[in-house]
């Protein structure tokens, strides 16, 4: 992501014992302060979402946060001086990538994530970019811009994000040619890259991963150049990698006690999920098909399981779902031990309960089921929750399987109760107005979908749904009321950010 060319403020934060970490001075916070940079990011995230490459997947979304926000709360100095709030995702593209967006918004290529071999290769990004959250390398970059910057910054950015979309736009923006002055806009500077390996590695060693996973995965970044020939992976671009900054982590490791980490099962099946999600042509699915075969063959019972996790995940996607079933039972399979049996030394323990459920109940949901199988997908779903009730896959799940079971009022009720804990997720207002559909509830359920397009950043559609409930048979004086009062906030929101751009 993008950093200001010049040196580090002076200042330091203790963020854990013997480790100083530089902090910006007042000036960069005054010109672009948390709350600004954080409603940046935000702005990008909405059209990142909107993206038909953003993977929107619920296993993969929760693995990432639940990783990466490990990772941050290891080290105490990983919210940085702001405190921030980090959130992680993947979007789907073929160059190895990762990136830091304004705010703490942390993106990965789906083909980064198929290239680590290991938890301590993902972490050694993941843990560079909370680097430049940390040290505001964004903010500072941005920080010395005009106002009327910061709408082009966000353009630049979704435009290296949609580089798949046009060969143009990833010219301009990685490559440099015509878009030369942009590229030098955009370029890290060399302090920028020690500081971040400095934080990246510090935050590894904190939360127990393998350090040297860093070099490792490094090296074979550097190493795809040669595949893309004169096409450098996009992550190299912006993070140029020096001999240097690998001798300065390589005396780092040496200086540490060798540590060996044992992965998560859930790794290999995020990891089956993204090969399957990253190309769904045909010739994709082929190839996914053929990965899965050959991790059946390895001598790890992880691979094997993530193996037929793939397959199944596969053959859900391609309406199989008696054959999606059976791959998905040989994976749990996979991962029991034998009667009185142990796991080996380097085996993990996990047994990935948690995605194997949340597939389960996909592959059931997806078959439009007969009553009496609805009626017991639902009590699958309910026991699925209870057993993990921080899943918010399964949660959704669990909501969608009482409306398909006939339960909409029941479903209504708690996805009442879930929007009022989680009022960031979108999906949660969709599944409440699918279950006020079910029950003929029309203003509540177009109430409910203007308040997704609120999250999803389409206040105009919105404003429209609220237009629609207003009209709706059913309309109570109460809900004319809300009506009314809502319309007004997001009218005047409406006309806020138009003012507010307008002065960028």
């Amino acid at each position: 992501m993008p950093v200001a060319q010049g040196q580090s403020s002076q200042g330091a934060l203790n963020a854990a014992p013997g480790n100083s970490l530089p902090v910006l001075g007042d000036s960069a916070r005054g010109d672009l302060s948390p709350v600004l940079e954080r409603k940046l990011g935000e702005e990008i995230m909405f059209d990142v979402r909107r993206d038909r490459d953003f993977l929107d997947d619920a296993p993969i979304l929760e693995y990432l946060n639940n990783f990466g926000n490990a990772l941050a709360a290891a080290y105490p100095g990983a919210r940085g001086e702001t405190g921030n709030d980090f959130y992680f995702f993947c979007v789907r593209d073929p160059m190895l990538n990762a990136f830091a967006l304004p705010g703490g918004f942390i993106g990965v290529h789906s083909a980064l994530l198929l290239a680590a071999q290991n938890e301590s290769e993902l972490a050694s990004v993941l843990s560079h970019e909370i680097g430049h959250v940390t040290q505001r390398h964004i903010a500072r970059m941005i920080g010395q811009q005009k106002g009327d910057a910061l709408m082009p910054l966000a353009a630049i950015i979704l435009a290296a994000l949609a580089s798949k979309a046009g060969p143009d736009a990833a010219i301009g923006v990685f490559m440099g040619g015509q878009g030369l002055a942009i590229q030098r806009q955009i370029d890290f500077t060399r302090d920028a890259e020690r500081e971040s390996d400095r934080v990246g590695f510090q935050i590894m060693n904190a939360a127990g991963f393998d350090a040297s996973g860093m070099v490792a995965f490094f090296q074979r970044m550097q190493a795809a150049t040669k595949v893309y020939s004169d096409l450098t992976p996009p992550w190299l671009m912006s993070h140029p990698l020096t001999s240097e900054r690998i001798s300065d982590i390589r005396e780092r490791i040496r200086a540490m006690p060798f540590r060996q980490r044992i992965d998560g099962l859930e790794f290999y099946l995020v990891r089956s999920r993204a090969r399957v999600l990253q190309d769904e042509s045909n010739q994709g699915r082929v190839e996914a098909q053929a990965a899965f075969d050959s991790q059946l063959k390895s001598q790890n019972r992880q691979q094997q399981a993530a193996g037929h996790y793939g397959l199944a995940y596969l053959a859900m996607k391609r309406g199989e779902l008696a054959k999606a079933a059976e791959a998905l039972a040989r994976a749990r399979a996979t991962m029991k031990p034998a009667s009185g049996a142990v796991f080996s030394t380097g085996q993990s323990a996990s047994d990935g309960a948690a995605m194997f459920a949340s597939l389960d109940l996909e592959i059931k949901l997806a078959s439009g089921q007969p009553p009496a199988l609805a009626a017991q997908t639902a009590k699958d779903a309910a026991l699925a929750h209870d057993q993990f009730p921080l899943a918010r896959g399964i949660a959704r799940q669990y909501a969608d399987a009482l409306i398909a079971n006939g339960q909409a009022e029941q479903a209504a009720s708690y996805l009442r109760e879930q929007v009022r804990q989680y009022r960031e997720e979108p999906k949660l207002y969709d599944l409440l107005a699918k279950a006020y559909a079910a029950q003929g509830k029309l203003t509540l359920q177009h109430i409910a979908l203007a308040e997704s397009y609120v999250l999803a950043g389409a206040v105009p559609a919105a404003v429209d749904q609220l237009g629609i409930a207003r009209k709706a048979p059913d309309a109570s004086f109460y809900d004319l009321a809300l009506i009314d009062a809502r319309e007004r906030e997001l009218q005047t929101r409406q006309r806020d950010d138009k003012k507010e751009k307008k002065e960028r």
